[in-house]
């Protein structure tokens, strides 16, 4: 009897703690597939329990049969065992995908009750029934129960421990409490169905209870419902990137210590929080509500990742947040927002945009200047001839003037000096057009690169621009061009010529300063233009010794000069980005050791 009174006091603490912790879990645990296999576990445990405190609560009644309450208890009994095989798979994959395979799962339990519900006509499941194991004859078919809930129970154990060991090690303390707390109620079951030891019916479900206690120590304690185990938490909360998952619900179940520390936030705070309940309270993370809405529906509806980038003013950073959906095997587990913070690469970016600025400007600046010197040049020289046309018409005007009123200059003498006249004006003339073509010319490469538009132009005006604007340089470094034309100079190509004639003045120029570079005067370089394969093909070609093999390989990929501290190295860059972009053609050259380069501007014809 007072054996009894001991049995029933244990039970009931078992059942109120599988009951508290069962509560706590269904309150504070969010609604996943591992909390909901958990309670299944508890209640069935519960069951037990409370079956067999009524057993004990009715032993003194004669006219009920102690083994009626083991029919309730067996369902718990025959079910835990597929429970815990269950909580092991979840605990593996976070999230299963259950089958109609699954069902044969519970058949050997159905069966088993059945079996034990109808004891009474067959004596399979037990022969002699007694609430001390050892006085209990079974019969032959519980060997198969007890087979069948034994290799469940291990397949359980193992998938919990082969998942728990291999991210937080084997002497890990949630390993460690797995092992101790499935082990208890497996070695006295068996020791007690073996009959090895003397037991109660009731040592087992107590024996549960003490798993049920320390399976909770590694819940509560340690974590054990998270979805990142003890080794990998450490693992992610020091990566420099944060993290949050979403469940299905939008709560927050997992996050790193990197979240936390950039955002101001704490564990306790935010862990089961709805996240647009956090960005509504947290001012460090104040982002479009919609927004945000519409991105996570994309990511969980459409499977895809969905990129944003946010500038959290609060905080003053810059974040590139992409957010995927988790799934394993088709199963939904989650939603990953991952925040990279790039405010360093932004700031890095702009430093290099403002570095590029800086020398496209310096190649733009170098260019006017040697723009400038040929329009000194070649306006010198018909504004001193202006300068000296009207001087001549000057002295013409005061002849004219005196000649009025003298009887002895005749009326051709009249006509003669109009005539001077008219030659003087018609010399003006000239000369001021080709100070308009020069300035035409000027107007169009001082236009940004950016702002150029897409027009037409012919060869000849081509021919016109090249031969105003380096007129100059060439003649200043004695180097003669050939100009060649094999195809019609009225062919039109479309583009913007101060685009073209950029680029072939910048491979002029260059061939003319690797002419300097080795002190050679009275040198040519050919320029030629013809048709080839439905292109047009403008060729340039030097004969100052070619390329430099290390040139050659970064030539048309990044900026590189040959002129040191005198070049930029945009010239050729720009030039090809240039003729790939507004006319959709090539630059390639072609170079001989000790010989000569020559580049190819392939523009496809109209």
């Amino acid at each position: 009897m007072k054996e009894n009174i001991i049995y029933l006091s244990l039970l009931l603490i078992s059942a109120i703690l599988t009951l508290l912790i069962n509560a706590y879990i269904r309150k504070s645990q969010s609604n996943n597939q591992l909390s909901r296999i958990f309670f299944i576990d508890f209640m069935l445990v519960t069951l037990w329990d409370v079956s067999l405190i009524l057993q004990i609560c009715f032993l003194n009644n004669p006219s009920i049969k102690p083994i009626w309450f083991d029919y309730i208890a067996y369902i718990g009994i025959c079910f835990l065992p597929v429970s815990l095989l269950y909580t092991g798979r979840i605990f593996a994959n976070t999230k299963i995908k259950f089958k109609k395979t699954d069902l044969l799962l519970v058949f050997v339990p159905i069966l088993s009750l059945l079996i034990l519900w109808t004891n009474d006509f067959h004596h399979l499941f037990y022969q002699q029934y007694s609430i001390n194991i050892n006085e209990c004859i079974y019969g032959p078919y519980i060997h198969i129960h007890h087979l069948y809930s034994y290799f469940c129970m291990f397949l359980g154990v193992i998938f919990l421990l082969r998942y728990s060991i291999k991210n937080a090690g084997f002497f890990s303390r949630q390993s460690l409490l797995i092992i101790l707390g499935v082990s208890i109620p497996l070695i006295i079951n068996i020791l007690g169905s073996l009959q090895v030891i003397s037991m109660s019916i009731y040592v087992t479900p107590i024996a549960f209870a003490i798993t049920i206690f320390f399976i909770s120590l590694a819940i509560f304690k340690f974590d054990f419902l998270k979805v990142a185990p003890i080794a990998l938490q450490r693992i992610v909360d020091r990566i420099s990137d944060s993290y949050i998952v979403l469940n299905e619900n939008n709560k927050i179940i997992d996050f790193n210590q990197t979240f936390l520390d950039t955002f101001n936030a704490v564990s306790f705070d935010i862990r089961n929080k709805n996240l647009f309940e956090l960005v509504e309270s947290n001012k460090d993370l104040k982002i479009n509500s919609n927004t945000l809405e519409k991105s996570l529906n994309e990511a969980n509806n459409v499977d895809k990742t969905v990129v944003l980038e946010k500038h959290f003013g609060k905080i003053n950073k810059d974040f590139h947040i992409e957010i995927n959906r988790i799934e394993s095997r088709g199963n939904f587990l989650g939603t990953l927002i991952l925040l990279k913070d790039i405010t360093q690469h932004n700031i890095d970016m702009q430093t290099i945009k403002d570095n590029q600025d800086m020398l496209v400007e310096k190649e733009r600046l170098a260019s006017l200047g040697q723009m400038i010197g040929g329009i000194a040049h070649n306006l010198k020289t018909p504004i001193m001839s202006i300068a000296g046309a009207a001087e001549g018409l000057s002295d013409l005007i005061k002849e004219y003037d005196s000649s009025i009123e003298d009887p002895e200059v005749t009326a051709e003498d009249h006509h003669d000096i109009a005539k001077d006249m008219n030659e003087w004006i018609e010399k003006i003339r000239t000369h001021l057009s080709y100070m308009s073509d020069i300035i035409t010319a000027i107007k169009g490469q001082a236009v940004a690169f950016s702002e150029q538009t897409a027009s037409g132009f012919t060869i000849k005006e081509l021919l016109n621009y090249v031969d105003i604007l380096m007129k100059h340089e060439l003649k200043n470094a004695l180097i003669t061009m050939n100009t060649q034309a094999d195809i019609d100079v009225n062919t039109t190509v479309k583009g913007n010529i101060n685009s073209l004639v950029q680029v072939i003045n910048n491979i002029i120029s260059n061939a003319i300063q690797a002419y300097q570079s080795q002190g050679k005067t009275n040198e040519n370089i050919n320029f030629r233009i013809y048709k080839e394969n439905n292109n047009i093909v403008f060729k340039i070609e030097d004969f100052a010794g070619g390329l430099p093999e290390k040139v050659q390989e970064k030539l048309f990929k990044e900026m590189i000069t040959t002129k040191g501290k005198n070049g930029t190295g945009l010239g050729l860059f720009m030039s090809y980005s240039n003729i790939k972009a507004h006319f959709s053609g090539k630059l390639r050259y072609e170079t001989k050791a000790g010989k000569g380069t020559a580049f190819f501007i392939e523009i496809p014809m109209n």
